[in-house]
């Protein structure tokens, strides 16, 4: 049986730096601030043939705040779901009364608990009380660093009683990664709990609860891909110590990662400056776009009319923006209702499926050369321009079309527009970003 190791105790122990040193690799964020890591959030790891899944999960907290309850709920969760549980304290800090209550939830759990005594490295002292860890009722216990790895070999042998055993990373990239992007509150996470149709992430009337990226394996009509919801893009840059920062660069990242990108918007908000942004950072990256409009359920009118004409003048305003552009799907959903989250689904399966389909050289040339004759390009100084051949290539899931020109620098923007407005209207492109490039012949 495939275990699953949850990581857990309260905030700023240093449960997401374990995490990340198991990972080998810096998948969930780590600040000096308490708190940071809110989600669950997965990874699948192997030591020497045992395959596991990983989870970090929220700091334990109290209190009576939404949004404390339902960082609780993703911690409850997460033992739940559990094999085996690593119960992180700070020997910086001691034992707390707060660990106390870990210990006394993780017993009524009824899962395998390993103690993790952290920051050893810190620790300038050479004693530490036994019997004050042994009231926390485990056995089990270790005294390690994050930071440095001391002492996390002698912990992973126990859980799987094997000794010298080197841990790497699961290869799961050849599954489709489909990623959730767009401004704070603009319903993300929702999303993810309305596909999954269960609580995977928190969802908090609070901008900005969701801070690292959260992956979760999805399986729908026969397709199996990764989701991931993504911390909201901040609007302008921040101070490489902010935690908005780390964020930003973690979603960046997250969307170069992508084979397909959901931007969502805020109906109530409409399509603005910081979401043409995000749609350019996706198409720089070459990735697959759907436009979901989220949150129509908010939007009331006694006068249908007067609703439809509101909804036609926002997709008109976007497709307007992104021009050329313009075959970009856009949906009007709603996760309260779960309107159009399928249909939206669904197509993001097929632009999957067809990026990776190359276009026939011979059959492309058929239908652009006389496009390209019939629609010359005229300069005021009268210079000659032609294209005589185009090739289109299909590189790491990136469309590139190549047109040989005579005189490739002179030919005007508007002209470079022009041709992907063809190329669209001639070739079954729908949200897939494209590159053009011109070269001398």
């Amino acid at each position: 049986m495939k275990k699953i190791i949850s990581i857990v105790g309260h905030t700023n122990v240093g449960k997401s730096t374990l995490f990340n040193y198991l990972a080998g690799y810096r998948k969930a964020i780590t600040h000096y601030s308490s708190g940071v890591t809110r989600d669950r959030i997965y990874c699948d790891c192997k030591w020497k043939g045992n395959k596991f899944t990983l989870i970090d999960s929220g700091g334990y907290v109290i209190g009576k705040k939404d949004l404390q309850i339902k960082i609780c709920e993703q911690f409850l969760f997460a033992i739940e779901e559990s094999t085996d549980v690593i119960f992180v304290i700070d020997i910086l800090s001691g034992i707390l009364p707060i660990d106390y209550n870990i210990s006394n939830i993780l017993q009524r759990s009824k899962k395998k608990v390993f103690l993790a005594i952290n920051k050893i490295d810190q620790y300038k002292s050479y004693i530490y009380e036994t019997q004050d860890i042994l009231k926390l009722g485990f056995n089990d216990y270790f005294f390690i660093s994050s930071y440095t790895g001391q002492g996390i070999n002698e912990l992973l042998n126990s859980i799987f009683s094997n000794k010298k055993e080197i841990l790497i990373k699961l290869k799961t990239y050849h599954l489709p990664r489909i990623t959730l992007v767009g401004r704070k509150n603009v319903g993300k996470s929702s999303l993810i709990n309305t596909l999954l149709n269960k609580n995977q992430s928190i969802v908090c009337d609070l901008p900005g609860t969701t801070r690292d990226c959260i992956e979760v394996i999805y399986k729908k009509f026969n397709f199996k891909c990764i989701l991931i919801d993504t911390a909201g893009i901040i609007k302008k840059k921040r101070k490489k110590e902010d935690l908005e920062y780390f964020s930003f660069i973690r979603t960046t990242q997250a969307i170069s990662n992508s084979d397909l990108c959901f931007l969502i918007i805020d109906i109530q908000i409409g399509f603005n400056t910081q979401d043409l942004k995000i749609l350019k950072i996706i198409q720089k990256n070459f990735k697959g776009i759907i436009i979901l409009i989220n949150k129509c359920d908010l939007i009331k009118h006694q006068n249908l009319i007067k609703h439809q004409s509101r909804l036609q003048n926002v997709k008109n305003k976007i497709l307007k923006t992104i021009y050329p552009f313009t075959d970009i799907p856009i949906y009007f959903t709603s996760n309260f209702y779960k309107k159009n989250i399928i249909k939206a689904f669904k197509q993001a399966i097929s632009i999957i499926k067809k990026q990776n389909k190359k276009i026939n050289t011979s059959y492309f040339n058929k239908i652009m050369l006389p496009i390209l004759k019939k629609n010359k390009i005229n300069l005021s100084n009268g210079r000659n321009i032609s294209i005589k051949y185009c090739v289109p290539i299909l590189k790491q899931g990136i469309k590139k079309f190549i047109f040989f020109s005579n005189n490739p620098k002179l030919i005007p923007m508007s002209y470079k527009r022009f041709l992907e407005k063809q190329i669209r209207s001639n070739f079954d492109l729908i949200g897939i970003p494209i590159q053009i490039k011109f070269k001398q012949k």
